[in-house]
Formats: structure tokens, sequence, C-alpha cells
């Protein structure tokens, strides 16, 4: 698990040192505002699409392969980032990144092969935590880079840690003993998709997973615009406020879920949380409370509620599926992070309000659906 952990660190620290520069990347090149939107959708795009693909392919080929393959498609992806000089490059460049980093599914299911049921939520928590960090660190090692290597030096950075965790993969990371290869099914059928379908509470997660990725993420793209117009925040400000919610995610995916999650159990956090990010995001909306106050209330929703849903799609999920049916969760949450900024920048146009309120109300939704996971145990696979 630790050598897992530093693998998608490292991978991670890499988007998050590219993924600030992406809209000032683009405007050396007379990139419109739409072209930019395209370049951030592509990503998540992308990610829709593959991380089935890769689950299934790491069911049916292994964990540590497909693992291998997408941190070596990672560094191809961000060297062709730092020798873009057309805004058509750095897209190829954003579209490989997103095809290649559709492996979340599969660190997820490496998971479920190396731990029990006690601990599934709990080492969940590692891969949310990984992203704090990439997201803590990354911008600021990206900005370093830039402003003392030039324009090519962010890529070449990101790429050079993507290797890192490539060959610690390959001297380090063993192939699970407990995968269980699927055993007569071809490598494109429907069976992963009906058995999340016929499930009855699988669909509940999976809805739970989309709707408070897809809040979340309208929460995320919003920000920078609440933080000028509320608070009067300047660039070097903004940075620091999403270093912040950076930082929250790391403490709250690290260190608070990890402990409170084996004590209360899934379904409950699942409730807990779904309650948490949708105060959280009243919050916004209705006070005028500083940033640092009301940021890390929507911030540790969102965290208890993350893995703990991954954990129970996986622990509801055959042996032989579980890349493929958390790959398809991946999917899902690559849907709701294209939609969410998109939805979530058109409903801030209306008033800086009316995003949160939105978000606040869908959460109650959510809310409401996730009782029903009480009914049932995540321990048991049903």
């Amino acid at each position: 698990m630790g050598v897992l952990f530093l693998t998608v660190v490292i991978d991670l620290l890499g988007f998050g040192i590219v993924l600030p520069l992406l809209p000032r990347y683009a405007e050396m090149y007379d990139a419109s505002k739409p072209a930019i939107g395209l370049l951030f959708a592509s990503f998540s795009a992308m990610q829709f699409l593959f991380a089935p693909i890769w689950g299934r392919l790491s069911d049916r080929y292994g964990r540590r392969p497909l693992i291998m393959l997408g941190l070596a498609g990672s560094v191809a992806s961000y060297v062709l980032f730092a020798f873009a000089d057309s805004f058509a490059l750095l897209l190829i460049s954003r579209i490989a990144a997103g095809i290649f980093g559709a492996t979340i599914g599969t660190a997820q299911a490496y998971i479920a092969d190396v731990t029990g049921h006690e601990d599934r939520g709990k080492e969940m928590a590692l891969i949310g935590a990984a992203f704090g960090v990439g997201f803590t660190i990354g911008p600021s090692i990206g900005g370093l880079a830039h402003h003392y290597g030039g324009v090519m030096a962010p890529g070449f950075v990101a790429a050079g840690l993507s290797l890192c965790a490539l060959l610690m993969a390959w001297r380090a990371l063993p192939e699970p003993e407990r995968h269980i290869p699927p055993k007569q099914r071809k490598l494109f059928d429907y069976a992963a998709l009906r058995h999340a379908l016929t499930l009855r509470t699988i669909p509940t997660i999976l809805f739970l997973q989309v709707v408070a990725t897809f809040c979340f993420a309208n929460f995320e793209a919003t920000l920078a615009l609440l933080t000028k117009v509320r608070w009067d925040y300047d660039i070097r400000g903004n940075g620091f406020i999403f270093t912040y919610v950076g930082f929250w995610l790391m403490i709250c995916q690290g260190v608070i879920v990890r402990r409170l999650l084996p004590r209360i159990g899934e379904s409950r956090m699942v409730v807990l949380g779904a309650l948490i990010l949708g105060l959280g995001l009243l919050a916004i909306a209705a006070t005028n409370a500083g940033a640092l106050v009301i940021l890390p209330i929507a911030t540790l929703g969102f965290s208890l509620l993350s893995p703990s849903l991954s954990s129970m799609l996986s622990l509801r999920t055959p042996a032989d599926m579980q890349g493929e049916i958390l790959g398809l969760g991946q999917s899902g949450l690559a849907l709701a992070r294209i939609l969410g900024p998109v939805i979530g920048l058109a409903l801030f146009a209306v008033t800086p309000e009316t995003p949160y309120w939105i978000s606040a109300a869908i959460m109650g939704v959510a809310l409401l659906a996730s009782f029903s996971l009480l009914r049932t145990p995540a321990q048991e696979p049903i």
C-alpha cells in the first residue's frame, strides 16, 4: 500500500503541476474561451471513455502492467506538453494525459485485491489523500519551474515525476496475489454493466458518486470567481486558497477518514458526508463568513463521501469484476467533472450564490437517497 500510495502521489503531482498553467499556455496561442474550455474538458472526457476499458483490461491482464502502462503514457503526454508549440499539440497532450491517466479505478481495484472488508474504505481514502497532495504541492512546483526554467520546464518536471513513479512501480509494486482473472469472459461484454444495474444498491452508490462529484466540481470551478467578488482575492491569494483546499483534502482523507471509517462504517459515513457537504455548500451560499472558515466544511463532507462510496462499490462487486466496476465508477466521476464546471459557471452568471444554492439542494436529495444504504451493511456483497 505504501508503494502504491507513493506511485499515485508522484504521478498526481505531475497533474497538479500542469493544471493551473493550461489557461495561460492556451492564451499564448490565441485560444478562445470555448477552446480553453475544450482543453480542460478533453482530459475528463477521455477518462469518461477509457476508465472502464483500463479497468476491464486490468481484470484480464493484471493490475501492475496496466498501472505501469498508464504511468508510461503519462510520461509521454507531459513530454508532449513540454514541446507543444501550438494549441493543437497542447490539446493532444491533454487528450493523451486523460487516456493514460484513467487508471485510478485500476489503482482502486489494486487496493480491493490487497485489503479485507474492514480496511477497504480506510485504504481507499489514500487515493483522495494523493489527490490532495497533488493539488497542494503541484501548482507551487509548476509555478517555480515556469519561473526559473521557462515555458517547457513544468512539462519536463511533470514527466520526470511520472517517470520516477513508473520506475518505482517497476521495482517495488508486485501483482496482487488475490487478483482473480475473469473466467470465460470476452474482453468486451456487458456483464459488469448488467451487474451494476441489477443489484439494488449499486445504482444508488453510482448516483451518489456522480452527484457529490458534480457538486464539488461546481464548487471548484466557481471558487476562483467567488473569491474575487466576495473576498477581493488577487491571483496570489486565489492560489493560496486552492492550496488551502488541497491541504484539507489531504488531511481529511489521509487522517480523519482513515481513523473514523473503521469505527462508524461506510454507510453511516456516506450519510454524514452528504449532510456535511450539503451544509458546507449552503454556508457558502447563505453567509459572508471568511473563506478559511467555511471552505473546509464542504471539503470535509466530500472527503467523507468519496472513499466510503468507493469502498461500498468494491465490496458489492465480484472479485473478477473489480477493475471494470470501479472503472465504471470513475467514468461517472469524469462525466460529473465535465458537467459540474460547465453548469456551475453558467449558474454563476445568474448570481455568484446560485451555484451553491443549487448544489446544496442537490445534496439534500442525495442525503435522502443515502439513507437507503443504511439498510444494507457494506461488509456484505449484495
